[in-house]
Protein backbone atom coordinates (compact mmCIF):
# COMPACT_ATOMS: atom_id res chain seq x y z
CA UNK A 1 0.00 0.00 0.00
CA UNK A 2 1.07 3.48 -0.71
CA UNK A 3 2.65 5.38 2.25
CA UNK A 4 -0.49 8.18 1.64
CA UNK A 5 -3.24 6.17 -0.16
CA UNK A 6 -4.80 2.88 -0.23
CA UNK A 7 -6.25 2.23 -3.75
CA UNK A 8 -9.69 1.28 -3.34
CA UNK A 9 -11.25 -1.43 -6.22
CA UNK A 10 -15.29 -1.66 -5.90
CA UNK A 11 -17.38 -4.63 -6.43
CA UNK A 12 -20.42 -4.25 -6.74
CA UNK A 13 -22.06 -0.80 -8.66
CA UNK A 14 -25.90 -0.51 -7.10
CA UNK A 15 -27.55 1.21 -4.58
CA UNK A 16 -25.14 1.74 -2.03
CA UNK A 17 -22.42 2.25 -4.45
CA UNK A 18 -22.89 6.04 -5.09
CA UNK A 19 -22.99 6.91 -0.89
CA UNK A 20 -19.46 5.08 -0.47
CA UNK A 21 -17.94 6.82 -3.26
CA UNK A 22 -18.95 10.26 -2.33
CA UNK A 23 -17.75 10.06 1.31
CA UNK A 24 -14.91 8.48 -0.26
CA UNK A 25 -13.69 11.88 -1.94
CA UNK A 26 -12.96 13.37 2.27
CA UNK A 27 -10.28 11.26 2.77
CA UNK A 28 -7.06 11.27 1.52
CA UNK A 29 -6.05 8.30 2.85
CA UNK A 30 -8.34 6.69 0.08
CA UNK A 31 -8.49 6.58 -3.91
CA UNK A 32 -10.92 4.47 -5.55
CA UNK A 33 -9.62 3.57 -8.85
CA UNK A 34 -11.61 1.28 -10.59
CA UNK A 35 -14.83 -0.50 -10.26
CA UNK A 36 -16.88 -3.71 -11.44
CA UNK A 37 -20.10 -5.53 -11.75
CA UNK A 38 -21.90 -8.58 -13.36
CA UNK A 39 -23.24 -5.50 -15.57
CA UNK A 40 -20.29 -3.96 -17.14
CA UNK A 41 -22.98 -1.16 -18.28
CA UNK A 42 -23.63 -0.67 -14.30
CA UNK A 43 -19.77 -0.11 -13.87
CA UNK A 44 -19.34 2.19 -16.60
CA UNK A 45 -21.98 4.38 -15.60
CA UNK A 46 -20.80 4.77 -11.82
CA UNK A 47 -17.28 5.32 -13.17
CA UNK A 48 -18.43 8.11 -15.46
CA UNK A 49 -20.39 9.75 -12.69
CA UNK A 50 -17.70 9.36 -10.00
CA UNK A 51 -14.90 10.32 -11.82
CA UNK A 52 -13.23 6.39 -11.49
CA UNK A 53 -10.74 6.11 -13.51
CA UNK A 54 -11.51 2.62 -14.78
CA UNK A 55 -14.22 0.29 -15.26
CA UNK A 56 -13.44 -3.29 -15.85
CA UNK A 57 -14.45 -6.97 -15.06
CA UNK A 58 -14.60 -8.73 -11.16
CA UNK A 59 -11.53 -11.04 -12.71
CA UNK A 60 -9.68 -7.89 -14.16
CA UNK A 61 -10.05 -5.83 -10.95
CA UNK A 62 -8.57 -8.77 -8.75
CA UNK A 63 -5.72 -9.41 -11.06
CA UNK A 64 -4.64 -5.94 -10.77
CA UNK A 65 -1.42 -5.42 -8.78
CA UNK A 66 -2.51 -1.77 -7.74
CA UNK A 67 -5.53 -2.33 -5.89
CA UNK A 68 -4.92 -2.85 -2.03
CA UNK A 69 -8.38 -2.52 -0.61
CA UNK A 70 -11.53 -4.55 -2.47
CA UNK A 71 -14.78 -2.75 -1.43
CA UNK A 72 -17.27 -5.68 -1.73
CA UNK A 73 -21.15 -4.31 -2.32
CA UNK A 74 -22.41 -7.01 -3.91
CA UNK A 75 -25.77 -8.69 -2.74
CA UNK A 76 -25.63 -10.56 0.61
CA UNK A 77 -25.21 -14.24 -0.78
CA UNK A 78 -22.18 -12.97 -2.76
CA UNK A 79 -20.19 -11.24 0.41
CA UNK A 80 -18.82 -14.37 1.38
CA UNK A 81 -17.65 -15.67 -2.36
CA UNK A 82 -16.35 -12.16 -3.67
CA UNK A 83 -14.17 -11.77 0.01
CA UNK A 84 -12.82 -14.65 -0.69
CA UNK A 85 -12.08 -14.23 -4.20
CA UNK A 86 -10.00 -11.00 -2.90
CA UNK A 87 -8.39 -12.53 -0.43
CA UNK A 88 -6.80 -15.00 -2.48
CA UNK A 89 -5.84 -12.19 -4.73
CA UNK A 90 -3.89 -11.18 -1.89
CA UNK A 91 -6.18 -7.84 -1.36
CA UNK A 92 -7.50 -6.54 1.74
CA UNK A 93 -10.87 -6.60 1.77
CA UNK A 94 -13.92 -4.75 3.19
CA UNK A 95 -17.81 -6.08 3.00
CA UNK A 96 -21.02 -4.74 2.92
CA UNK A 97 -23.01 -5.98 5.96
CA UNK A 98 -23.21 -9.09 7.02
CA UNK A 99 -19.67 -10.27 6.72
CA UNK A 100 -20.97 -13.22 5.00
CA UNK A 101 -24.70 -15.51 5.21
CA UNK A 102 -23.61 -18.48 7.30
CA UNK A 103 -21.08 -18.52 10.12
CA UNK A 104 -18.86 -20.98 9.29
CA UNK A 105 -18.02 -19.12 5.95
CA UNK A 106 -17.23 -15.73 7.83
CA UNK A 107 -14.56 -18.44 9.60
CA UNK A 108 -13.38 -19.80 6.68
CA UNK A 109 -12.77 -15.84 5.31
CA UNK A 110 -11.03 -15.05 8.27
CA UNK A 111 -8.93 -17.96 8.63
CA UNK A 112 -8.30 -17.33 4.59
CA UNK A 113 -6.89 -14.03 5.36
CA UNK A 114 -5.35 -14.85 8.22
CA UNK A 115 -3.02 -17.26 6.30
CA UNK A 116 -2.43 -14.43 3.64
CA UNK A 117 -1.44 -11.64 5.44
CA UNK A 118 -4.60 -9.69 4.64
CA UNK A 119 -6.92 -7.76 6.74
CA UNK A 120 -11.07 -8.41 6.35
CA UNK A 121 -12.90 -5.34 7.58
CA UNK A 122 -17.16 -5.06 7.42
CA UNK A 123 -19.78 -2.54 7.27
CA UNK A 124 -21.75 -1.31 9.45
CA UNK A 125 -19.32 1.62 10.22
CA UNK A 126 -21.91 3.50 11.51
CA UNK A 127 -20.90 3.14 15.00
CA UNK A 128 -17.34 5.52 13.82
CA UNK A 129 -20.07 8.56 13.35
CA UNK A 130 -20.21 11.09 15.92
CA UNK A 131 -23.34 9.90 17.41
CA UNK A 132 -22.36 6.23 18.43
CA UNK A 133 -19.04 7.73 19.42
CA UNK A 134 -20.07 10.16 21.33
CA UNK A 135 -22.19 7.87 23.10
CA UNK A 136 -19.27 5.73 23.64
CA UNK A 137 -17.49 8.44 25.44
CA UNK A 138 -20.09 9.03 27.52
CA UNK A 139 -19.82 5.51 28.69
CA UNK A 140 -16.30 5.45 29.34
CA UNK A 141 -16.14 9.10 31.31
CA UNK A 142 -18.79 7.48 33.70
CA UNK A 143 -21.81 9.41 32.52
CA UNK A 144 -24.46 6.80 33.58
CA UNK A 145 -22.44 4.49 35.99
CA UNK A 146 -22.11 1.39 35.33
CA UNK A 147 -24.63 -0.16 32.39
CA UNK A 148 -26.55 -2.69 33.63
CA UNK A 149 -28.90 -2.98 30.73
CA UNK A 150 -30.09 -1.67 27.02
CA UNK A 151 -33.21 -1.48 25.03
CA UNK A 152 -32.77 -1.48 21.13
CA UNK A 153 -35.89 -1.36 18.94
CA UNK A 154 -36.32 -0.96 15.02
CA UNK A 155 -40.05 -0.65 14.63
CA UNK A 156 -41.19 -1.13 11.12
CA UNK A 157 -43.73 -2.14 8.15
CA UNK A 158 -41.04 -3.31 5.94
CA UNK A 159 -39.07 -2.36 3.14
CA UNK A 160 -41.32 -3.19 0.29
CA UNK A 161 -42.88 -0.13 -0.35
CA UNK A 162 -40.23 2.22 -0.91
CA UNK A 163 -37.16 -0.33 -2.31
CA UNK A 164 -37.04 -0.36 -5.64
CA UNK A 165 -36.15 -4.23 -6.04
CA UNK A 166 -36.91 -5.95 -2.48
CA UNK A 167 -37.22 -9.37 -2.97
CA UNK A 168 -33.62 -10.61 -1.58
CA UNK A 169 -34.57 -8.50 1.56
CA UNK A 170 -37.54 -11.28 2.24
CA UNK A 171 -35.14 -14.20 1.37
CA UNK A 172 -32.24 -16.24 3.46
CA UNK A 173 -29.49 -14.41 4.19
CA UNK A 174 -32.02 -11.21 5.42
CA UNK A 175 -34.86 -9.89 6.94
CA UNK A 176 -34.69 -7.47 9.42
CA UNK A 177 -31.92 -9.04 11.62
CA UNK A 178 -29.84 -9.50 8.79
CA UNK A 179 -30.39 -6.18 7.26
CA UNK A 180 -31.18 -3.95 9.83
CA UNK A 181 -29.55 -5.61 12.98
CA UNK A 182 -26.44 -5.59 12.32
CA UNK A 183 -26.48 -2.18 12.87
CA UNK A 184 -28.14 -2.38 16.11
CA UNK A 185 -25.71 -5.22 17.35
CA UNK A 186 -22.82 -3.76 16.41
CA UNK A 187 -23.35 -0.57 18.51
CA UNK A 188 -24.13 -2.39 21.27
CA UNK A 189 -21.14 -4.74 21.35
CA UNK A 190 -19.10 -0.98 20.76
CA UNK A 191 -20.78 0.38 23.58
CA UNK A 192 -20.83 -2.52 25.75
CA UNK A 193 -18.73 -5.43 24.86
CA UNK A 194 -19.32 -8.76 23.42
CA UNK A 195 -22.00 -11.19 23.88
CA UNK A 196 -21.98 -14.29 25.97
CA UNK A 197 -25.58 -15.84 25.25
CA UNK A 198 -28.70 -14.98 23.77
CA UNK A 199 -32.57 -15.78 23.72
CA UNK A 200 -34.86 -15.49 21.14
CA UNK A 201 -38.30 -15.87 19.79
CA UNK A 202 -38.88 -15.04 15.93
CA UNK A 203 -41.97 -15.34 13.43
CA UNK A 204 -42.96 -14.08 10.42
CA UNK A 205 -46.85 -12.39 10.31
CA UNK A 206 -47.54 -12.87 6.61
CA UNK A 207 -46.63 -15.36 3.93
CA UNK A 208 -45.68 -12.80 0.92
CA UNK A 209 -45.36 -9.20 0.72
CA UNK A 210 -46.37 -6.93 -2.71
CA UNK A 211 -43.79 -4.37 -4.01
CA UNK A 212 -45.36 -1.14 -3.47
CA UNK A 213 -43.44 1.42 -5.50
CA UNK A 214 -41.45 1.48 -8.93
CA UNK A 215 -40.93 -0.76 -11.72
CA UNK A 216 -41.61 -3.85 -9.52
CA UNK A 217 -44.75 -2.63 -8.42
CA UNK A 218 -47.42 -5.00 -7.46
CA UNK A 219 -45.33 -8.25 -7.56
CA UNK A 220 -45.74 -10.47 -4.92
CA UNK A 221 -42.62 -11.42 -3.07
CA UNK A 222 -42.64 -15.17 -0.89
CA UNK A 223 -41.59 -14.54 2.58
CA UNK A 224 -38.37 -17.11 3.75
CA UNK A 225 -37.36 -15.53 6.54
CA UNK A 226 -38.53 -13.64 10.48
CA UNK A 227 -39.78 -10.60 9.68
CA UNK A 228 -40.78 -9.93 13.53
CA UNK A 229 -37.29 -11.01 15.74
CA UNK A 230 -37.19 -10.32 19.46
CA UNK A 231 -35.28 -11.52 22.88
CA UNK A 232 -32.72 -10.35 24.98
CA UNK A 233 -28.45 -10.64 24.72
CA UNK A 234 -26.41 -10.74 28.01
CA UNK A 235 -23.10 -9.20 27.56
CA UNK A 236 -19.52 -10.88 28.95
CA UNK A 237 -20.16 -7.71 31.21
CA UNK A 238 -23.21 -9.38 33.01
CA UNK A 239 -25.24 -6.49 31.35
CA UNK A 240 -28.72 -7.61 29.47
CA UNK A 241 -29.96 -6.22 26.22
CA UNK A 242 -33.71 -6.51 25.02
CA UNK A 243 -34.05 -5.88 21.27
CA UNK A 244 -37.14 -6.05 18.81
CA UNK A 245 -36.44 -5.75 14.97
CA UNK A 246 -39.48 -6.12 12.91
CA UNK A 247 -40.87 -5.70 9.53
CA UNK A 248 -44.86 -6.52 11.27
CA UNK A 249 -45.78 -3.45 12.70
CA UNK A 250 -46.93 -0.17 11.46
CA UNK A 251 -45.32 2.57 13.95
CA UNK A 252 -44.19 2.55 17.35
CA UNK A 253 -43.29 5.72 19.59
CA UNK A 254 -40.55 3.49 20.99
CA UNK A 255 -36.97 4.98 21.38
CA UNK A 256 -34.20 3.45 18.97
CA UNK A 257 -31.73 2.72 21.86
CA UNK A 258 -31.24 3.52 25.60
CA UNK A 259 -28.35 2.19 27.86
CA UNK A 260 -28.88 2.22 31.36
CA UNK A 261 -26.45 2.80 33.95
CA UNK A 262 -26.55 2.74 37.76
CA UNK A 263 -26.36 6.63 37.76
CA UNK A 264 -28.02 7.34 34.56
CA UNK A 265 -29.57 6.39 31.28
CA UNK A 266 -27.86 7.17 28.04
CA UNK A 267 -30.69 8.06 25.29
CA UNK A 268 -28.42 7.03 21.86
CA UNK A 269 -29.36 8.07 18.02
CA UNK A 270 -30.23 6.00 15.20
CA UNK A 271 -27.54 3.38 15.09
CA UNK A 272 -28.42 2.96 11.06
CA UNK A 273 -26.89 6.74 11.01
CA UNK A 274 -23.76 8.67 11.60
CA UNK A 275 -24.83 11.48 13.71
CA UNK A 276 -28.17 11.75 15.66
CA UNK A 277 -28.92 13.56 19.01
CA UNK A 278 -27.32 12.22 22.26
CA UNK A 279 -29.59 12.79 25.54
CA UNK A 280 -28.39 11.96 28.82
CA UNK A 281 -30.80 11.50 31.86
CA UNK A 282 -29.01 12.28 35.38
CA UNK A 283 -30.07 9.92 38.15
CA UNK A 284 -32.56 11.72 40.09
CA UNK A 285 -33.30 14.30 37.21
CA UNK A 286 -36.56 14.99 35.83
CA UNK A 287 -35.65 15.96 32.46
CA UNK A 288 -33.07 14.60 29.48
CA UNK A 289 -30.36 17.07 28.55
CA UNK A 290 -28.70 16.78 25.10
CA UNK A 291 -25.55 16.73 24.77
CA UNK A 292 -23.20 17.90 21.93
CA UNK A 293 -21.43 15.42 19.78
CA UNK A 294 -17.71 14.67 20.58
CA UNK A 295 -16.45 13.23 17.41
CA UNK A 296 -16.89 14.01 13.74
CA UNK A 297 -20.41 12.96 12.02
CA UNK A 298 -18.66 11.16 9.06
CA UNK A 299 -20.49 8.99 6.53
CA UNK A 300 -20.08 5.91 4.31
CA UNK A 301 -16.30 4.71 3.87
CA UNK A 302 -15.07 5.85 7.03
CA UNK A 303 -14.78 2.25 7.89
CA UNK A 304 -12.88 1.47 4.89
CA UNK A 305 -10.50 4.89 5.76
CA UNK A 306 -10.08 3.53 9.24
CA UNK A 307 -9.05 0.27 7.84
CA UNK A 308 -6.59 1.88 5.89
CA UNK A 309 -4.92 3.94 7.95
CA UNK A 310 -4.74 0.68 10.48
CA UNK A 311 -2.84 -0.83 7.47
CA UNK A 312 -0.46 1.89 7.44
CA UNK A 313 0.32 2.12 11.00
CA UNK A 314 -0.27 -1.64 11.82
CA UNK A 315 -2.80 -0.80 14.73
CA UNK A 316 -6.06 -2.71 14.71
CA UNK A 317 -8.73 -1.42 12.35
CA UNK A 318 -11.86 -0.78 14.34
CA UNK A 319 -14.97 -2.10 11.45
CA UNK A 320 -12.84 -5.70 11.89
CA UNK A 321 -14.10 -8.90 10.53
CA UNK A 322 -13.72 -10.60 14.03
CA UNK A 323 -16.14 -7.67 15.14
CA UNK A 324 -18.53 -8.60 12.03
CA UNK A 325 -18.73 -12.40 12.85
CA UNK A 326 -18.90 -12.20 16.52
CA UNK A 327 -22.09 -9.92 15.46
CA UNK A 328 -23.59 -12.65 12.86
CA UNK A 329 -22.93 -15.29 15.71
CA UNK A 330 -25.17 -12.89 17.57
CA UNK A 331 -27.90 -12.59 14.88
CA UNK A 332 -28.56 -15.91 13.92
CA UNK A 333 -28.42 -17.25 17.41
CA UNK A 334 -31.97 -15.13 17.65
CA UNK A 335 -33.88 -18.06 15.26
CA UNK A 336 -31.48 -20.97 16.49
CA UNK A 337 -32.80 -20.20 20.48
CA UNK A 338 -36.46 -19.38 18.66
CA UNK A 339 -36.12 -22.89 17.58
CA UNK A 340 -34.66 -24.92 20.33
CA UNK A 341 -36.83 -23.25 22.57
CA UNK A 342 -33.49 -22.20 25.27
CA UNK A 343 -31.50 -19.67 24.91
CA UNK A 344 -27.93 -20.06 23.08
CA UNK A 345 -24.74 -19.58 23.96
CA UNK A 346 -22.21 -18.03 21.70
CA UNK A 347 -19.30 -19.53 19.94
CA UNK A 348 -17.07 -16.49 19.55
CA UNK A 349 -15.75 -12.98 21.09
CA UNK A 350 -14.13 -9.83 20.18
CA UNK A 351 -12.40 -7.34 21.60
CA UNK A 352 -14.41 -3.79 22.21
CA UNK A 353 -12.92 -1.58 18.90
CA UNK A 354 -10.90 1.50 20.11
CA UNK A 355 -12.76 4.71 20.51
CA UNK A 356 -11.83 7.51 18.19
CA UNK A 357 -10.07 10.18 19.72
CA UNK A 358 -12.55 13.08 20.55
CA UNK A 359 -12.12 16.51 18.04
CA UNK A 360 -10.05 15.01 15.04
CA UNK A 361 -10.74 17.16 12.22
CA UNK A 362 -13.16 16.13 8.86
CA UNK A 363 -11.67 13.72 6.84
CA UNK A 364 -8.88 12.48 9.49
CA UNK A 365 -8.93 9.43 11.61
CA UNK A 366 -5.55 9.05 13.34
CA UNK A 367 -4.11 11.75 15.75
Amino acid sequence: MSATRAKIGIIGCGDICPNYLRHAKAFGVLEVVACADLIHERAEKIAAEHGVPKACSVAELLADPAIDIVLNLTIPKAHFEVAMRAVEAGKHVYNEKPLAIELDDARTLLDAANAKGVRVGCAPDTFLGGGIQTSVKLLDDGAIGEPVAATAFWMDRGPEAWHPSPEFLFKYGAGPMLDIGPYFITALVVLMGPVRRVSGMTRAARPTRTVGSGPLKGSVIDVEVPTHVTGTLEFESNAIATIIQTWDVQGSALPLMEIYGTRGTLSVPDPSDFGGTVRLLDGGGKAWRERPLTHQVGGRSLGVADMAYAIRSGRPHRASGELAAHVLDTMHAFERSSDAGRAIELTTTCERPAPLPAGLPPGVLDE
